[in-house]
Parts: structure tokens; C-alpha cells; sequence
């Protein structure tokens, strides 16, 4: 059976990077910490750690076992702390999956409404990529998770989509590289250096498509899948890059550069996935609520 303790100490000596500093926060001595990792070694007969000169590193089967232990450790500090809490003070906890293609901007737009709640909420948001979500979604270690996709449909998981709306897609570009492509909008995108979503993206192959039908031909010099990173890219002139029309003066203000063009054509979609049919969580019922009432107005 697996000891707890001793992989709370391998957990401690991986995240500080060496057995001294894991030393110093637990208060323990080198040789108690040293000695029940290799008992946990000894019990499953592997090795986690290998000495490389003076330092010590992880092994594979180290660097696979320690997302794991991150995880356990992270639920039994949120445990520990719902426990401590005082009976008048207790806080409902939202756990929320945020795939990593979602623009951060849009994700504090839908989670915003939630800390206007009556009830004490507790928000814990996690970014990863979809089916690692969906899957913690499954054993309800997640209460929702945001998209761009609804439900895979190809996932043995139990999940409910719900639509939190759509629009469509801005072009943005520093004033300086706005100014060497002026003219009629999408036109002026011809040949223009471009940044654009990632593979993994729901909004790349519309994208892609609109411009063939147009006939447009950008010079594509990025792919992101972190929307934030792109725009920083965008920010600096490397080249013209694309936002959800929803957030377009929020990005314009943000990073100080220009509207170059909008269009309907391409549109970005959100959904809320759950595995309630009908949403209970006073959490995901604000989002959706919020959602569908300010961020996406537009929507019948």
C-alpha cells in the first residue's frame, strides 16, 4: 500500500529541487527524509531520484509519478482548508477547467460573475488541454469546464455542453505595421505578416478557409496556442494577430495598438461543460447567466 508520508517527502525534495532545502521546510533531518524515499523506492522497486554530479534530478518514473502526487497534495490542502474553516465562514468551492486555447480575457469575463454571488465562493481555475480536463471532469475533480468545442463526441465520458455564445474575429496590428497595410479591409491582408491561433484551436480552420475563399493570401509567420502569447507578439510589431470581436476595445486599450478590421464570417464559439444536465452549482449558474446576459448580447 502506498505511504502517504513517504510521498509527501519525495513530493517536498522534487518541488524544492534538493533534500536540504526539502530539509529546512519540513523541519526534518537529511537522513529521516533520504531514508523513507528509498523505503518508498524499495516498496515499488524503482528508482525517483539519480544523482547527476552533486545535484539530484528526477528519473522517468520520478517525472511521471510527481503530476500525480501534485495532484493529491493540492486536493488534501484545499481538503485541509474547507475543514478549518469556521461553520459561518464555509465557502462553496467552484473548481474550473479552462482549456488552454481560451483567450484569458474571455475567461475572466465569464468567471467574473461569480464573485458577485450572495453565497461565499472559493474559485480554483486550472488550464490544461481539453481531454486532461474533460477526464478530471469525469471524476469530479472539476465542476466545469470552459471551451472553445463543445463535448467530444469520440470521449467515453458522461459530460452536457451548454452554448455560452459567439462572435466574430478582430485583426489587430501595432499603428506602424497597420500603416504599411492600409486599404480595404480584408484586401489589405494580402501578403501581410500574420499571427495565428494554434492547431488545437476550433477558430484556425475557419480562419484558414475564410482567407481561401476571400483569395487572400497573409504570410503566416506564428502559430499560437496561448492566446495571451500571441498577442505579446503582436504588441511587439512582430505581426497582425486575431481576438474575439467581444473583447476588441479591451485589447485595443490593453496593448496599445490599432483595429485593422472585423468580420462575422469566422466566428469563435464558448461552452460551458458540465456533468449535470440541469446546472445546480450556483457558480456555473452564473456563468452561464452572465454569459448570455452581458458578455454575449448579441446572441437571441
Amino acid at each position: 500500500m502506498l505511504n502517504y508520508r513517504q510521498l509527501h517527502y519525495f513530493w517536498v525534495v522534487a518541488k524544492t529541487g534538493s533534500i536540504v532545502r526539502a530539509c529546512e521546510q519540513l523541519n526534518l533531518t537529511p537522513q529521516t527524509i533520504s531514508g523513507q524515499i528509498s523505503l518508498l523506492e524499495q516498496t515499488f522497486g524503482i528508482a525517483l531520484f539519480q544523482r547527476v554530479g552533486r545535484q539530484l534530478e528526477l528519473t522517468e518514473a520520478g517525472r511521471q509519478a510527481l503530476p500525480y502526487a501534485e495532484q493529491m497534495f493540492q486536493t488534501g490542502n484545499e481538503l485541509e482548508a474547507m475543514l478549518r474553516a469556521q461553520p459561518n465562514e464555509q465557502q462553496i468551492l467552484f473548481r474550473v477547467g479552462v482549456a488552454d486555447v481560451v483567450p484569458k480575457s474571455i475567461v475572466y469575463r465569464l468567471i467574473a460573475p461569480t464573485m458577485e454571488l450572495s453565497e461565499p465562493i472559493r474559485i480554483t481555475c486550472r488550464e490544461d488541454k481539453l481531454e486532461r480536463l474533460l477526464a478530471d471532469l469525469a471524476i469530479q475533480r472539476l465542476d466545469l469546464v470552459i471551451s472553445d468545442s463543445p463535448m467530444p463526441t469520440h470521449l467515453d465520458i458522461k459530460g452536457y455542453s451548454q452554448k455560452l455564445g459567439e462572435c466574430g474575429i478582430s485583426f489587430f496590428a501595432t499603428q506602424a505595421l497597420a500603416d504599411r497595410h492600409r486599404g480595404v479591409f480584408p484586401q489589405c491582408l494580402q501578403g501581410a505578416p500574420l499571427l495565428i491561433p494554434g492547431a488545437e484551436t476550433v477558430v484556425r480552420s475557419r480562419l484558414l478557409r475564410w482567407f481561401a475563399e476571400q483569395q487572400i493570401q497573409p504570410k503566416i509567420i506564428g502559430e499560437f496556442d496561448d492566446s495571451a502569447l500571441m498577442q505579446a507578439f503582436g504588441q511587439s510589431g512582430s505581426g497582425i494577430f486575431i481576438a474575439p470581436s467581444v473583447i476588441a476595445d479591451e485589447v485595443v486599450r490593453q496593448y496599445g495598438v490599432a483595429l485593422i478590421g472585423q468580420t462575422e464570417a469566422v466566428t469563435e464559439s464558448f461552452y460551458a461543460i458540465s456533468v449535470e444536465r440541469k446546472v445546480k452549482h450556483p457558480g456555473i449558474v452564473a456563468i452561464t447567466e452572465g454569459a448570455r446576459r452581458e458578455l454575449f448580447t448579441a446572441l437571441p
